[in-house]
């Protein structure tokens, strides 16, 4: 797993970027931010195993909770404009209302929230 660092207007940011699945569970959360010491990191949406993106499951309900807990904030790219299961759809809407979890199509759009 390789990283690229961001730093703006003093905030630090870091991209996590990778191939595979990165973040398959909470654990491996935790484990990217002790590595890094970075509160705010960016996905790539194909790094997250499918199961956050099913709401049932309560992964993505989990690593919400989490990253409010420890003041966490954490961006997911990839495109988002054609999912149809309303509760995800409204997630990734309120999500982005709270600016604490990010789904946006860029890193560059992501790095704007983060970095005001």
């Amino acid at each position: 797993m390789d990283a690229k660092e961001y730093r703006f207007n003093g905030v630090s940011v870091i991209e996590i970027i990778d191939d595979g699945i990165v973040l398959d569970g909470l654990q491996d959360l935790l484990d990217i931010v002790s590595d890094y010491s970075i509160k705010k990191i960016i996905f790539r949406k194909h790094n997250i195993n499918e199961n956050f993106f099913k709401l049932e499951t309560g992964f993505a309900a989990e690593i919400l909770k989490r990253i409010t807990a420890y003041k966490i904030s954490i961006g997911i790219v990839g495109d988002f404009e054609e999912i149809e299961n309303i509760s995800l759809r409204d997630f990734i809407y309120e999500s982005n209302e709270e600016k604490q979890m990010l789904f946006k199509k860029t890193v560059k759009e992501v790095l704007r929230v983060f970095c005001r």
